[in-house]
């Protein structure tokens, strides 16, 4: 077998793990849950048991391993900076030092929403281009940006944390960070969730929300649009700093072509100064549940070899 690596996906309900060749090809795959026992297990034992059985199960020996994580990730020493309040004990936790002691082999540590854009970078949907953002809607928001064909990272790894721009600083609903109006907090798939339950209580997942949608429920397609709304222009404010190539939507809502994707880039394009619509392109990521852990590989690839 050519040269393989090992990529870890670390969520805040599951994680994924996956060997991923030199191409970008993912050759297996396997998931478990981190929160089985509402996190009584801390997530990062779960993950490194995980790691281990499945190696055993594939029985080859990769050549490092590249981490895709949740939360504020300090991409230097290769810990969780902070959490934004949402997962229970994963503050602080040492990924790099563990899984390296635990394997003895090098490893990588990055944001998960960093790894989806570069993932899509290398890979996927953003194959050839140099100035993409990306963002994942999920429990919460996240975001990579690609400028002029890296990473941006900041000083500490921390840069890209795209949920906790504020849109509504003044007036906005408060965060689990402790502040209020960021963007994931209108933005996020648990915000319409949230909204939409309101409504009617049957309404608890994406999943229900957009088939009430498709059968042309009123209520929930001004609640939809209301919060398409809410994306966009969050988006529109990025690509007035960024002047991005391409916009890549991810997250489960992704798939939703007709009641997410067009409906968002069109308000997008109507929300931006003309300059900057031109060559714009928006559209969903291509690597799915696998973009993380192909982001994860790319990065441990292009920072640790």
């Amino acid at each position: 077998m050519d040269k393989c690596y090992l990529g870890i996906d670390i969520g805040g309900t599951a994680v994924k793990l996956g060997l991923v060749d030199e191409r970008g090809h993912v050759l297996a795959r396997d998931e478990q849950s981190v929160s089985f026992d509402n996190y009584q297990t801390p997530i990062l034992t779960t993950v490194e048991r995980a790691a281990a059985e499945f190696l055993a199960a594939q029985r080859v020996s990769p050549a490092g391993i590249g981490v895709s994580a949740t939360g504020q990730i300090d991409s230097n020493r290769g810990i969780v900076a902070g959490t934004g309040g949402n997962l229970p004990g994963w503050d602080g936790a040492p990924i790099k030092e563990t899984l390296e002691r635990a394997f003895s082999l090098p490893v990588t540590v990055a944001n998960d929403a960093n790894c989806m854009c570069l993932g899509e970078a290398w890979a996927g949907a953003a194959k050839g281009y140099t100035d993409v953002i990306g963002i994942t809607i999920g429990t919460g928001l996240g975001g990579g940006i690609l400028t002029g064909g890296r990473l941006l990272e900041g000083a500490r790894g921390l840069g890209g944390e795209l949920g906790h721009f504020r849109l509504h600083a003044l007036d906005g609903e408060p965060c689990g960070c402790g502040s209020r109006g960021c963007w994931e907090r209108c933005a996020a798939t648990t915000a319409l969730v949230r909204r939409a339950k309101a409504l009617d209580p049957a309404l608890d997942s994406g999943r229900a929300i957009f088939a009430a949608a498709e059968s042309g429920d009123a209520a929930v397609l001004a609640l939809l649009d209301a919060w398409e709304e809410e994306i966009a222009q969050g988006l529109a404010g990025l690509v007035h700093i960024f002047n991005p190539q391409l916009i890549l939507i991810g997250g489960g809502v992704s798939a939703q072509q007709k009641l997410l994707i067009e409906p968002v880039a069109a308000k997008v394009r109507a929300s931006v100064m003309p300059a900057f619509r031109v060559g714009l392109e928006i559209r969903a990521a291509a690597l799915q549940n696998d973009a993380g852990l192909v982001g994860a590989v790319q990065y441990f690839r292009t920072h640790a070899e």
